[in-house]
């Protein structure tokens, strides 16, 4: 079976590819108790773990970027895809201790980075501008749904099975992910765009470093990344602070601000989806600024609004959660139309390797800020959070800026992009 490139069917047959792929993003995250008390891992040592994953993700971006470039897109997603097929059960096979965990993780991430830059590029080389964008946006929203797929499937693995099982069962995904997108793109013309003559390899990074719209795009998704992935790493803490102040139970807290947090992966999807559609009627630079704003108010304010309701704060969570990403698939048409098609692939391997690595620093900012102002993970204290939370909006305050600038950038050197950008 094959898709017409750029046709609908084509596109679903890529996010669902895509979905399937990025389930074992989070799979660790999902049995971590479990394997923190067969190892007998520390805090840290656990988290160690995950960080060997992101580490190995985002040397992969680098390198995937550099081979997407040079060989073409589809060449370079079937290749790495085999990969990313083989390697999670490597770690479910052999994983054993931290050690052993540690570097097989390391080797998951190192694998991971084709799933994401080839189909980005896909999408641009196949998907007209008009289309564009919203298409970015589904294929974002793929990335959140693969995340709920994975807790879904684990959680479930796990009522008739031990950590192993579970995870064997998350890893068959990436492995059917690449067997789609193989019928998928049966009818995908690969692209190779043409590189300059004599120009070295490596020239590539200094081009995308010195082209201003590419770099204030790269350093608007910096900014948004340092808010989002804030976010997601503190968010189910915030709200078992939130359930516990309710009177619930420690274990019964954390149990159900898990459940809640994955209804946000939900919020995930619809903001992907509507602020890709909104860039393509309304314009790229418009809708950036205008879901950055909604994310920065609710970086400043929900902290202190711990004591709500329960209902009512994890009602604002998914729509802090809806704005936070609403732009991540602009940021990515952006740059995509602001550099040479040829210089793509690196183009997204530095931003990938900048914006990801502020998402990293971003967590450990908050849980600073958070011991700094005087509570820990559980408490209830409106200050404590109410500063935590704002380290995130102190850092998002420069991604409207950067977008901002990139606006005026874009209509000096394109008069008429004042009706498209």
């Amino acid at each position: 079976m094959s898709w017409s490139p750029g046709s609908g069917g084509w596109l679903g047959a890529l996010c669902t590819s895509r979905a399937l792929a990025a389930s074992w993003f989070v799979a660790y995250s999902a049995v971590l108790p479990l394997t923190q008390v067969a190892w007998q891992l520390s805090a840290t040592e656990a988290g160690l773990i995950q960080s060997a994953f992101h580490l190995g993700y985002l040397v992969s971006l680098l390198i995937v970027g550099f081979i997407t470039d040079h060989f073409g897109a589809k060449r370079a997603w079937l290749a790495t895809g085999m990969f990313a097929c083989v390697s999670p059960f490597l770690f479910v096979f052999l994983a054993d201790g931290f050690w052993s965990a540690f570097w097989l993780h390391a080797l998951t991430g190192l694998c991971q980075g084709g799933s994401y830059t080839p189909m980005l590029a896909l999408i641009n080389d196949h998907v007209e501008r008009a289309r564009r964008a919203r298409a970015m946006g589904f294929l974002i929203a793929a990335s959140s749904a693969g995340y709920a797929l994975c807790l879904g499937v684990a959680g479930f693995a796990l009522q008739f099975t031990d950590w192993r099982g579970a995870l064997t069962a998350v890893a068959v995904m990436p492995l059917v992910a690449w067997f789609l997108g193989l019928a998928a793109m049966r009818g995908t013309a690969n692209r190779v765009h043409p590189w300059p003559a004599g120009e070295p390899v490596l020239a590539a990074i200094p081009a995308v470093l010195r082209n201003r719209s590419g770099m204030l795009s790269v350093w608007g998704y910096t900014f948004h990344n340092w808010e989002l992935l804030g976010l997601w790493a503190w968010l189910p803490a915030f709200l078992t602070a939130a359930v516990m102040a309710s009177g619930t139970a420690a274990a019964d807290a954390a149990a159900l601000a898990l459940a809640l947090s994955a209804l946000t992966y939900v919020a995930n999807i619809g903001g992907s989806i509507v602020g890709g559609t909104m860039a393509d009627r309304w314009g790229r630079t418009q809708s950036i600024l205008l879901w950055s704003c909604v994310s920065l108010v609710l970086s400043f304010s929900i902290g202190w609004l711990i004591a709500l309701p329960v209902a009512l704060l994890v009602a604002l969570a998914c729509l802090y959660n809806f704005a936070g990403i609403a732009d991540s698939a602009t940021h990515s048409t952006v740059l995509a139309e602001s550099v040479p098609p040829h210089y793509l692939g690196v183009a997204y391997a530095v931003r990938s390797v900048i914006g990801f690595g502020a998402g990293v620093v971003s967590p450990v900012v908050f849980g600073w800020a958070l011991d700094l102002a005087g509570g820990g993970k559980t408490s209830s204290d409106p200050f404590v959070w109410g500063v935590a939370w704002a380290t995130l909006g102190l850092g998002g305050l420069l991604g409207p800026v950067a977008t901002w600038r990139l606006q005026r950038a874009m209509r000096r050197t394109v008069p008429q992009a004042s009706c498209s950008s």
